[in-house]
């Protein structure tokens, strides 16, 4: 019998961009204290959607009893006011999912609540594990049943195993930490304990924040403090493992030491621009980027403009260190989702225009410098060139916040197979002609190692490279663990 992986369409919007990676959160409030932590995390989660948009879901612990309401979906499609209000108990933890690894379905949506034999647990995971597949099958050969084809549930398992010969659930998540893989972050409940977790190289971003109220709170980013009205407490470190435990923090470490190897494109795409990470503000990256972007790419021009929504920062940077007007060129129909349906393949122009159109007033008869966070497959920025053009434009010139991508991601970036890649066996020149603008300027990696400013930690950039923190598999299959009978 023989088995074929399956191939899930894309809808038209996404077929030319990076996904985000997905969004973790998780709350403890102290007995007697008069909030919601369901509520709380419905809040979190909309602070944190830009980070996934397939799916969401929230787990409550109540007196040691977990539950947990998801499903696909955007926060506000998912949940409403009669589901947050019957979700008492004093912490709660959530996620927004974007799949690096499994199809978009209810099975594969976040947190995942099981029940063991010691008690139960809930965990929310953004990240990718390298080496899921052997640990599924480890599990699968010892008797595992897997409900989902996602990597997080081979991680909720590991846990498990270690917590059956530990004494406390953060002794299992340390422990696990050293069977596990790849990037992670994560956080995760016990009937009595919140904790929260970074794998050895901080490859994905975690913090920690504090109210006045005592309640303690964990968030992929900064923003989703702020929405609370949090304070920033500080980053959680690579390898770390902090537990929140009758309302007292304490931090344990795993053992494992790994040069830091963050993602510098939290920095230069994924992130919320008013979002710190690892000492460094997102916003003023992305300016800098675009600082970068004039030194190593100067054009004479006569107006600046950025693709809406995280090339605008490094376009600002870049007319405010050239000297060259900024002005909107791009305005965003911010009504059209990831859901909306394509009429028909041979009208993908169409589509374009109906989530950004241009500004005529801004770009006629001008030489205009377009700035954009990175280019994948070239097919939605040529797309966008041809909208300027049409629009008047003298000149285009396209610059890009990024270096050009020319490696798969394997640690929950959903870049796509190298043959897919515009940047893959291809000169700037050669791009330029393809995507039809007058000049192409990508940004060095060397300037995407420095645009964070004031950062602890240094940077992963193997999706330009090719020179991977781990060993890494030959090839990323998105679904893995999704096989039809042929």
């Amino acid at each position: 019998m023989k088995y074929k992986m399956k191939k899930l369409p894309r809808t038209p919007f996404d077929s030319d961009a990076v996904h985000e990676e997905c969004g973790v959160f998780g709350i403890y409030v102290p007995e007697g204290v008069p909030a919601s932590p369901a509520h709380e995390a419905y809040t979190a989660l909309f602070a944190l959607q830009h980070r996934g948009q397939e799916a969401c879901g929230i787990a409550v612990c109540n007196k040691g009893v977990i539950r947990c309401h998801k499903d696909v979906g955007l926060v506000n499609d998912v949940f409403n006011q009669k589901i947050l209000d019957g979700m008492q108990g004093n912490m709660a933890i959530g996620h927004v999912r974007y799949s690096t690894t499994g199809q978009p379905s209810r099975e594969n949506a976040q947190p995942l609540a099981i029940t063991h034999v010691k008690g139960n647990l809930a965990v929310a995971h953004n990240g990718n594990l390298v080496n899921a597949p052997e640990l599924r099958r480890q599990m699968e050969m010892g008797g595992g049943i897997f409900r989902s084809t996602s990597d997080t549930e081979a991680l909720v398992y590991a846990i498990v195993r270690k917590r059956l010969i530990t004494p406390s659930i953060e002794a299992a998540v340390v422990e696990a930490m050293k069977e596990i893989i790849g990037a992670y972050s994560i956080v995760v409940m016990s009937p009595r304990k919140l904790i929260a977790a970074r794998d050895p190289r901080g490859m994905r971003p975690l913090c920690m924040g504090k109210r006045e109220d005592g309640a303690v709170i964990f968030a992929s980013e900064s923003c989703a403090l702020d929405a609370l009205g949090a304070e920033f407490v500080r980053d959680i470190e690579p390898g770390e493992v902090v537990v929140v435990d009758k309302g007292e923090v304490r931090s344990l470490h795993c053992g494992i030491h790994e040069k830091s190897a963050a993602c510098v494109f939290e920095y230069i795409y994924f992130a919320r621009p008013d979002s710190v990470i690892d000492g460094a503000s997102v916003d003023e990256a992305r300016q800098e980027a675009g600082r970068y972007l004039c030194e190593e790419h100067p054009v004479e021009a006569d107006v600046v403009i950025g693709v809406p929504d995280s090339g605008i920062p490094a376009a600002i940077g870049y007319a405010k260190y050239s000297g060259i007007p900024y002005g909107v060129g791009l305005i965003k129909n911010r009504y059209i989702g990831r859901t909306f349906i394509q009429p028909g393949q041979d009208k993908r122009e169409r589509s374009v225009r109906l989530k950004l159109n241009a500004l005529r007033r801004t770009v006629e008869g001008k030489r205009v410098v377009m700035v954009d966070d990175s280019i994948v497959r070239g097919t939605t920025v040529a797309r966008l060139v041809k909208l300027i053009r049409d629009a008047g434009a003298k000149e285009v010139h396209m610059r890009i916040s990024a270096p050009p991508f020319r490696h798969p991601c394997f640690f929950g970036t959903d870049i796509p197979d190298r043959d897919q890649l515009l940047a893959h066996n291809r000169t700037v020149e050669e791009m330029r002609q393809i995507i039809g603008v007058d000049s192409l300027g990508f940004l060095s990696v060397e300037a995407a190692n420095k645009i964070a400013v004031g950062a602890k930690c240094s940077f992963c950039d193997a999706c330009f490279t090719g020179v991977y923190p781990m060993p890494v598999p030959e090839s990323v299959e998105k679904n893995i663990f999704e096989m039809e009978i042929q």
